[in-house]
């Protein structure tokens, strides 16, 4: 089976996944933004499915949520635009992420099964609870061959990151603080330099991604230093609300990630 997450962590040090969210700015600006990401420089894709009441997205991607769901965008739709992806990005793997909600109301397998159908390489759900998942969509996921991303924060305790490891078989997202995505309140240095270096001396079998708060070159370089590469988010989603040429914008922003 296809492991396109797994291949990109073999052949590649300091990935760089950038997230944007389905339907933003217009409607149809998807896949153009993921081929543009992706000719830019982009390493992974993470793709945002917009819900009216996110627990872990900051201001700029609720706004970007909003306004998605405003121009139409919808799982269907999102699905049917989706049936060009692997034309339009045939290696580089990408990622859902979203929130449970609407996902149980498309149903569980009805989703995994699309999802798969169109090359979805893994899922986020942040509020998905644990046991939940391990008792009841585990073996879903296996069976679509769907990989689940699991969230890290500070205060994750050390039983519980082995057991999303052992869970996983893709990458751990590891938040960089306490907050939201797309905080602009300045890190504890040294608790956050403690956290990285905590997480590196567990030896996990799964590679591992730091995300929230990472906005530039310096910062994607900063998480390179401490895992195998950065998520970035907010910081595209804000330069997309101020453009009439998404993929242009786009492109420049990873230039300057990656530069």
């Amino acid at each position: 089976m296809n492991n396109r997450i797994k291949d990109a962590f073999a052949s590649k040090q300091n990935l760089l996944n950038m997230y944007f969210t389905a339907g933003y700015p217009s409607l149809h600006d998807t896949l153009p933004l993921a081929q543009a990401l992706v000719a830019a420089g982009a390493d992974i894709l993470e793709i945002g499915m917009p819900f009216s009441d996110p627990l872990a997205d900051g201001p700029v991607i609720q706004r970007s949520s909003s306004a998605a769901l405003a121009n139409g965008m919808n799982l269907p739709v999102l699905f049917g635009q989706l049936q060009e992806l692997r034309a339009a990005v045939p290696e580089t793997p990408v990622l859902l992420m979203g929130y449970l909600n609407p996902v149980l109301q498309f149903g569980m397998e009805a989703f995994l099964k699309q999802a798969a159908e169109v090359g979805i390489d893994g899922l986020i759900l942040p509020d998905l609870p644990l046991d939940e998942y391990e008792e009841m969509y585990h073996p879903l996921f296996q069976q679509y061959g769907v990989k689940a991303v699991f969230l890290v924060t500070p205060q994750t305790s050390e039983a519980r990151i082995r057991r999303l490891d052992a869970l996983s078989d893709a990458f751990l997202y590891l938040v960089s603080g306490p907050g939201t995505t797309g905080g602009t309140t300045l890190p504890d240095v040294e608790a956050q330099q403690e956290y990285f270096q905590r997480i590196a001396a567990m030896n996990l079998k799964n590679p591992r991604l730091i995300g929230f708060g990472i906005a530039d070159k310096s910062g994607f370089d900063h998480a390179c230093a401490h895992a195998d590469g950065a998520i970035i988010g907010s910081a595209l989603i804000r330069a997309l609300g101020d453009t009439d040429d998404a993929p242009a914008t786009a492109t420049r922003f990873v230039q300057g990630i990656k530069a």
